[in-house]
C-alpha cells in the first residue's frame, strides 16, 4: 500500500475545531504541565476544569514545559513509515522550546519535515492548519505549502485581555509593587503576541469595560482596513464573556464570521481564568 501524502503535526497549544479533531492526518504532541512536582500531559492527563481548580488551590502557579524529544521521535518514526511528507506547525519559538524539541527529533529520525514557527498559538495555529490542509487538497507539495504558510504568519494579529493580574504576579512576570498598584487602579492590560512571536503590552487601561471597548475599536479598524472575514475568540473558562464580546464585535463589524473556543490548559496556566483572546489574519 502506498503511503499517504502529507501529515500535519502540531502541539496542544492549538485550538482544534471538530473538523480538525476528526481529520486523519493531524497529529498533536502535548505540552507538559508541572504542578506540585507532578507532570501532566496537556489535554490527556489534565482537563481545563482540573487545571483551574489547581490554580485556585495552589500558591505557586503551575508551570509548562515543552514536549520532550522522545515524544517527537516516537511520532516521527511512525510518520516516516506512513507518509511521504510532513509539515509541523508549532507555538511561537519565543514562547516555548517546542520547536527545538521537534527539530532535534527530526534530525535524529532523519525525516524531511517542514517546520513552521506560527509566531503565535491557539487559533493562529488553527488557521494555519486549515489553510495547509486546503492547499494539500489542491495538490501542492509540502515545500510549497510551507512557503505559503510562513507568508501567512506575517498577517496574523491578536489581542489578549487578562481578567486578573494574579497570574502574572504569581508566575513571577510582575513585581509586587506593580501588582499592588495595578490592582488598586483596576488596571486591565491589553497584551498581544507581536510579529516576532513575543508577548508584549499594547495598552494599560483602567476598567474592563474600557479595555473591551478599546479591543473592539482595534479589531474594527483592522477588519475594515484589511477586509478581514473571520475572527476567533478564545476564552479561559469565560464563555459568557466570550459570547458578550462576540455580540459587541458583530454589532460593529456586521457580516464577520466569529468563532468561539476554549484555550488549552497549557495556555490557561499563563493567562489565568477569565482571560479572553481574539485572533485573526489580515
Amino acid at each position: 500500500m502506498a503511503n499517504k501524502k502529507i501529515a500535519f503535526v502540531t502541539d496542544s497549544t492549538v485550538y482544534l475545531t471538530d473538523k480538525l479533531k476528526s481529520h486523519p492526518d493531524i497529529y498533536v504532541v502535548p505540552i507538559v504541565i508541572i504542578s506540585d512536582g507532578k507532570e501532566y500531559e496537556d489535554t490527556i492527563d489534565l482537563t481545563n476544569e482540573e487545571l483551574y481548580e489547581m490554580i485556585r488551590r495552589e500558591k505557586e502557579v503551575p508551570k509548562t514545559s515543552q514536549p520532550n524529544v522522545g515524544k517527537f521521535i516516537e511520532l516521527y518514526e511512525k510518520l516516516k513509515e506512513e507518509y511521504e511528507q510532513v509539515i509541523a506547525i508549532h507555538v511561537s519559538s519565543k514562547l516555548s522550546g517546542t520547536i527545538s524539541s521537534s527539530k532535534t527529533a527530526v534530525e535524529q529520525v532523519g525525516l524531511d519535515v517542514e517546520i513552521i514557527d506560527s509566531h503565535s498559538l491557539s487559533f493562529a495555529i488553527t488557521g494555519l492548519l486549515e489553510s495547509g490542509i486546503e492547499l494539500a487538497e489542491q495538490g501542492l507539495e509540502s515545500e510549497q505549502i510551507a512557503r505559503l504558510l510562513r507568508e501567512k504568519t506575517k498577517g496574523h494579529r491578536n489581542l489578549i485581555l487578562l481578567d486578573k493580574l494574579d497570574q502574572l504576579f504569581k508566575g513571577g512576570r510582575m513585581t509586587g509593587a506593580s501588582f499592588v498598584i495595578g490592582n488598586l487602579l483596576k488596571i486591565k492590560p491589553i497584551l498581544s503576541i507581536g510579529k516576532s512571536g513575543e508577548l508584549g503590552l499594547v495598552e494599560r487601561i483602567r476598567s474592563e469595560k474600557k479595555s473591551t471597548r478599546r479591543m473592539v475599536d482595534l479589531i474594527k479598524t483592522s477588519c475594515e482596513k484589511h477586509a478581514v472575514k473571520k475572527i476567533a475568540i478564545a476564552n479561559a473558562n469565560a464563555p459568557d464573556k466570550a459570547n458578550s464580546l462576540k455580540e459587541i464585535i458583530r454589532s460593529k463589524v456586521p457580516g464577520l464570521d466569529i468563532v468561539i473556543g476554549e484555550i488549552s490548559s497549557s495556555l490557561a496556566v499563563h493567562a489565568g481564568e477569565g482571560a479572553i483572546a481574539v485572533f485573526w489574519f489580515e
